[in-house]
């Protein structure tokens, strides 16, 4: 009879933990994300301010990358993320509070505050990858947190629906008192994690500066790969309902559509890791983002429901392989020592992009439409799509 060595049960423990964590605080977003303009609508007396709580969400979880990932340096992941997880729960109750007294500035100030716990939840990708002995196997570890993101897209939405009119007298503040209790439930998840540690003096001894990484191809790529992945991604999202309706089909419609999205985005993370072990990340990578041109392309053939839902679906496809296929990138640009400052600066990147995406994309849409849009990310795509074959073909003369 053979027995599992303790080291690899301790990376499956802290794998499940991972994933659950993520299926609680994943489930976040949707609810910032689903009710932050109707909230905004109903609070704020100016009109071109009613996004402003979910591009405050993005803008703070952007900020919020850089002094999570020097927490983890300092204190370890579990302690930054037990920090993340009170965080998510205080901006809940302080989102829900804003709407209970109808002040807008109070709910901006706890949507904002979501972003911190935002950044820890988008950096269990990394503990995942870096809590497994074997670097083969980091991909699928990925991969797997992933999954989480598929439970967290479908408890999110179905918290709003449960709750939104639970409190009659404040409509809404039900489903942000209910993203509070999730951190909290999230909570004893990460607490139980048993991650691997870096003594300090190692960190000094080995790491090299961050702007040295930073202007390496291999990062440039890697990053360049995620921003390009992630910020369309959030961009067409956003954009695509607004375009909908314009087009004349229905709210429904477009909720139905975006549903699929977030389906699309999440359901191959069940086997992106292994696609990733089979055929190689840039390999993968590119793939995504030529799923990404796809449905640029296929936005562009019409304006049916067809055309949508279908090019939703493919942005959903594409920006999984391209994003995994990216974070797997990254975690080959940096020594163990290197590793909170590295990955924070690509989520910063990258994030960052999005918050950005989040500012300007209904403004973008109206200036340039819905075509202008897909033409426009068709030469990011080609670029980045180009760059990582150019690494692909160099590390292959190499070897």
């Amino acid at each position: 009879m053979t027995t599992t060595p303790p080291a690899q049960t301790n990376e499956r423990r802290n794998l499940g933990l991972l994933i659950a964590a993520q299926s609680l605080g994943g489930a976040s977003p949707p609810i910032i994300i689903s009710l932050g303009g109707l909230v905004g609508q109903q609070l704020s007396s100016n009109p071109t301010a009613t996004t402003l709580p979910v591009s405050l969400y993005q803008l703070g979880l952007a900020l919020s990358t850089l002094p999570a990932a020097w927490l983890m340096n300092r204190m370890g992941r579990r302690m930054t993320y037990m920090i993340g997880a009170l965080m998510g729960a205080m901006s809940g109750a302080v989102a829900a509070q804003g709407i209970a007294q109808s002040d807008f500035v109070m709910f901006c100030i706890g949507t904002s505050l979501a972003g911190f716990y935002a950044a820890c939840v988008q950096s269990y990708r990394f503990a995942a990858a870096d809590a497994v002995s074997d670097t083969s196997h980091q991909a699928r570890a990925i991969s797997r947190i992933m999954i989480g993101g598929l439970i967290a897209g479908i408890i999110g939405p179905q918290v709003v629906i449960w709750t939104r009119d639970s409190l009659p007298a404040t409509p809404f503040a039900g489903s942000f008192y209910s993203q509070a209790a999730l951190a909290l439930l999230a909570l004893p998840l990460v607490a139980m994690l048993r991650l691997p540690k870096t003594a300090n003096k190692v960190i000094a001894g080995e790491a090299r500066p961050l702007s040295e990484i930073a202007r390496t191809p291999q990062f440039i790529v890697a990053a360049a790969a995620g921003v390009v992945s992630y910020g369309l991604m959030a961009f067409l999202m956003t954009a695509a309902p607004m375009a909908m309706v314009g087009c004349g089909h229905t709210v429904g419609e477009a909720a139905l559509g975006i549903q699929w999205h977030v389906l699309s985005m999440f359901a191959p993370s069940f086997f992106t890791g292994r696609l990733i072990n089979r055929f190689g990340n840039r390999n993968i990578t590119s793939l995504g983002l030529l799923m990404i041109g796809g449905a640029g392309v296929l936005a562009l053939l019409g304006l049916d429901l067809f055309h949508f839902w279908g090019s939703l679906i493919l942005l959903g496809v594409g920006w999984n392989f391209g994003f995994i296929g990216a974070t797997s990138m990254v975690t080959e640009c940096y020594r163990p020592a290197e590793r909170a400052k590295v990955q924070a600066l690509n989520d910063f990147l990258v994030f960052g992009t999005v918050a950005v995406a989040s500012f300007g994309s209904g403004q973008l849409l109206h200036t340039v439409g819905w075509n202008g849009i897909n033409i426009g990310m068709l030469p990011l795509v080609a670029v980045v799509v180009v760059l990582v074959a150019l690494q692909s073909r160099k590390l292959k003369a190499a070897t």
